[in-house]
């Protein structure tokens, strides 16, 4: 019977920690879609090649840390440049409490380091600019008139079969009332391709609305863009002269870059960021 009831203690341990885990994520977010699948897109901005290759290395932050929780990651379009840089390039992350565990993900990122681009060796400072969205329902609220969108249609640079450079399945939609821009190649037909370019649009549309009804809520005035530029960084990755990860909003600090960018531990930032 003590055995019994050892094994027994042991279950029922084991459940509330499981149990305390989904309320920890469910807590991380109180919006309407925190609970659903995120897109998440990373822009690179000033700093030329190293601000490319800094987006390569939040891309690879984040698929470590979704490959670490179990989460798939589908790519929907990219811009790559020859040294295997991201201009541009998005993400479907598809499940539970992905967005409102990572909408505090979207900022502007800054990287020092010493550049691999550069012949003297010298320190560079690069941005990068992250963008989470929820993936929305076609049932939401979001006001989206497709006579609003321009459709452009351009070859697949992505998976598709022998498809791929023949026919004109990438599609990238311009939504004129607020100059939003999004594309989506993944697929092998056009109009699979515009159902996930909408999805991003709608996400984009969502958080423009979102981020206006905050700002007006507390008196802020409501700006239109964030310059990806020093100034505007919420989140510091400092591999030179000294070793430190630094987010600008908690002054939560790690002193181990490597492991943020490398192995994907990013969840001291996110639970810090989640009281804010």
């Amino acid at each position: 019977m003590a055995q019994a009831s050892f094994w027994s203690d042991k279950v029922g341990a084991q459940e509330i920690v499981s149990r305390y885990q989904e309320l920890k994520e469910e807590l991380m977010g109180v919006g309407k879609y925190d609970k659903g699948p995120a897109i998440l897109t990373v822009l690179a901005g000033a700093g030329g090649d190293d601000a490319e290759d800094f987006a390569a290395m939040l891309v690879h932050m984040y698929e470590k840390y979704c490959e670490g929780r179990g989460w798939g990651m589908l790519r929907l379009h990219q811009n790559q440049n020859e040294q295997g840089g991201y201009r541009n390039i998005t993400f479907e992350i598809d499940a539970k409490s992905a967005y409102g565990t990572l909408r505090n993900e979207s900022g502007v990122h800054r990287l020092v380091r010493i550049s691999p681009f550069n012949a003297n060796a010298k320190r560079h400072t690069a941005f990068a600019m992250v963008e989470v969205m929820p993936k929305l329902p076609d049932s939401t609220g979001v006001d989206l008139d497709e006579s609003d969108l321009r459709v452009e249609h351009s070859k697949s640079s992505g998976p598709g079969g022998q498809n791929v450079n023949k026919r004109e399945t990438a599609i990238r939609l311009v939504h004129e009332p607020t100059g939003i821009a999004v594309a989506c190649d993944s697929e092998r037909t056009q109009e699979a391709n515009h159902r996930r370019a909408l999805d991003i649009l709608r996400g984009k549309l969502f958080k423009q609305q979102e981020d206006a009804r905050k700002k007006e809520a507390t008196g802020l005035s409501v700006s239109k863009t964030t310059s990806i530029e020093w100034g505007n960084q919420i989140r510091s990755y400092v591999l030179h002269p000294y070793k430190m990860v630094k987010d600008h909003r908690t002054d939560v600090e790690v002193r181990d870059p490597e492991a943020v960018l490398d192995r994907g531990e990013i969840d001291e930032f996110i639970e810090a960021e989640a009281s804010l």
